[in-house]
C-alpha cells in the first residue's frame, strides 16, 4: 500500500505525533494525540469521538461516533510547542456524512456556495488578545506589571518588555509560512496583536484557529495567561477579532470599481452589494461575531482608560475610519470590525461570507459612506438580543442550517442558556448596590 499524502508530510517533518483537532460550535479545540505510527489508519478512517463529551456538537450520549477526517492540506507542523509534534485541522464525519455541526463543515458548504456564484472568498484576520497572570490570591492582572500607561497603544517599551513571547509567535508564523508582518502593544495594558498576510478564506480560519493554540501554549511556557476573552477588564479597551474581506472571480479581484466611484471609496457595484448585505443582516451577524455574554461589555462601552472602545455600536460604514462596523481602507477589501476574540472564526467567516453575497445576489446598496449614527440601525446590546436577531434573520440561520437543518435552533438554545446562567448569578455589582440598599 502506498503511504498517505499525511504520513509523507509527516515524515518529511520529522513528526512523531499528530494533533488531530476540530473546534466545537463555541470554538473550543478538541484533539486526539495521534502517534505517527497510526498515521494512515488516521488518513484513512479518522479518529473517533464521543460526540457529547466533546461538547456544542449537535449529540446526545447515545449517538454514533464523530470521526475526525483530516485534512491534510492544513498539515502544520509545530515543534516551538512540542519536538516532533504537529497539528491536522479535520472534518468531523458521522456514519461517513460531514457532520452538519461541525464549523469547517459549515465555512466549507458556504464556500462551495460562493464558488456556485462564481466568487473565491479571501479574508484576513486581526487576532487580538491579552497576556495575564494570576496573583497568590487569585485575582487576574496583567504580566507585564509595569504596563500601566493610560495609553500603552504602540509603546515601543512595553513591546520590548515581551520580545520573548511575541518574537516567538512570530517566528513560528514565519517557519509555517503566513509572513508575519507586524506585531504590536494594543490599546489595553497587556493587550498585543499579531498579524499575519491573508489567504483563501479557509486557511485563514483553521490559522486563526492554530494560532490561539499557538500563543495559548507558549504563553503558558512563560507562566502567563493568554485569552481571547472579548473584555476581561471593565475599564479596558476588548479584544477584536476584525476580519478583511475581499471576493475573486477566476482569480481578479472583483472589489476594486472599474470606473470612477461617486462615493469616493473606489470600490465597484459588487463591492457595494457585499457591504449592504453585511449591514442589513448585521444584528443577526453579531450572535456569530460577538457570541458570548461578555462580548456585549465590548460593544457596550462608552469609553476606556485609554479614552476609546474601538467597538462599532451601530450598523455603518465609512472609508479609512475605525468607528464604523464596516472600514473600507481601499478598494481591496472591507473590514469587518463588529468581531471580537470569542468568535469561532469559522462560523464569523462563514456568516459574513453568507451576509454579503445576499447582498450581491439582491444588488443591494448601502446608501451614502459615513451614515448618521442617529438613524442607523443599532447592533444588539446584550447577547439575548443578538439571539433573537439570528433567530429572526433567516439568511444568517440559514447559513448554520446549509448543512443540517436544525443547528441554527441548536446554537441559539446553547446561547440563550449561557446568557440566563449568567443572569442567574449573583455578582459582586448586585451586593455593592443592593445589600444595603433597602
Amino acid at each position: 500500500m502506498a503511504p498517505s499524502r499525511l504520513r509523507e508530510l509527516a515524515e518529511a517533518h520529522d513528526t512523531h505525533f499528530i494533533l488531530a483537532l476540530f473546534v466545537d460550535l463555541r470554538g473550543k479545540p478538541c484533539a486526539k494525540l495521534v502517534p505517527v505510527e497510526a498515521v494512515d489508519q488516521l488518513a484513512e478512517e479518522g479518529v473517533g469521538f464521543a460526540g457529547y463529551a466533546v461538547g456544542a456538537m449537535g449529540q446526545e450520549p447515545r449517538d454514533p461516533d464523530l470521526m475526525a477526517i483530516p485534512d491534510p492540506d492544513s498539515f502544520t507542523p509545530i515543534p516551538f510547542v512540542r519536538e516532533g509534534l504537529a497539528l491536522v485541522h479535520c472534518d468531523p464525519h458521522v456514519e461517513g456524512e460531514p457532520w452538519g455541526y461541525a464549523p469547517r463543515v459549515i465555512l466549507k458548504s458556504m464556500l462551495q456556495r460562493a464558488a456556485d456564484a462564481g466568487f473565491e472568498p479571501y479574508v484576513g484576520a486581526e487576532v487580538e488578545y491579552f497576556l495575564l497572570r494570576r496573583t497568590d490570591e487569585g485575582a487576574l492582572v496583567t504580566a507585564d506589571a509595569s504596563d500601566t500607561a493610560d495609553q500603552p497603544c504602540y509603546d515601543a517599551r512595553g513591546v520590548t518588555r515581551m520580545y520573548g513571547h511575541l518574537t516567538a509567535i512570530s517566528a513560528a508564523m514565519n517557519e509555517l509560512g503566513w509572513a508575519n508582518y507586524a506585531n504590536d502593544h494594543e490599546d489595553g495594558n497587556g493587550q498585543f496583536e499579531q498579524n499575519f498576510e491573508y489567504a483563501d478564506a479557509l486557511t485563514t480560519a483553521d490559522r486563526v484557529v492554530t494560532l490561539r493554540y499557538l500563543i495559548t501554549m507558549l504563553a503558558e511556557q512563560r507562566d502567563m495567561i493568554a485569552t481571547f476573552m472579548p473584555k476581561p477588564f471593565a475599564d479596558r479597551t476588548g479584544s477584536g477579532l476584525h476580519l478583511h474581506l475581499s471576493l475573486r472571480s477566476a482569480g481578479h479581484p472583483v472589489f476594486p470599481g472599474e470606473e470612477d466611484d461617486p462615493r469616493g471609496l473606489g470600490l465597484s457595484r459588487t463591492a457595494y452589494g457585499f457591504v449592504a448585505g453585511v449591514l442589513e443582516h448585521a444584528c443577526g451577524l453579531q450572535a456569530l461575531l460577538a457570541p458570548t455574554v461578555n462580548s456585549y461589555k465590548r460593544t457596550g462601552a462608552v469609553s476606556t482608560t485609554s479614552g476609546a472602545s474601538w467597538a462599532p455600536r451601530t450598523a455603518t460604514y465609512g472609508g479609512n475610519d475605525r468607528t464604523h462596523y464596516v472600514r473600507v481602507p481601499d478598494d481591496q477589501r472591507v473590514e469587518l470590525r463588529g468581531g471580537d476574540g470569542s468568535a469561532n472564526p469559522y462560523l464569523a467567516v462563514a456568516a459574513a461570507l453568507g451576509a454579503g453575497l445576499d447582498g450581491i445576489k439582491r444588488s443591494l446598496d448601502p446608501g451614502e459612506p459615513g451614515g448618521s449614527r442617529d438613524t442607523a440601525t443599532p447592533l444588539p446590546l446584550t447577547l439575548l438580543h443578538a439571539i433573537d436577531a439570528l433567530e429572526a434573520d433567516p439568511e444568517i440561520a440559514g447559513v448554520l442550517d446549509a448543512v443540517r437543518p436544525g443547528v441554527s435552533d441548536y446554537f441559539a438554545a446553547l446561547k440563550r442558556t449561557e446568557f440566563f446562567e449568567w443572569h442567574g448569578a449573583v455578582s459582586p455589582w448586585e451586593t455593592d448596590r443592593y445589600l444595603r440598599a433597602f
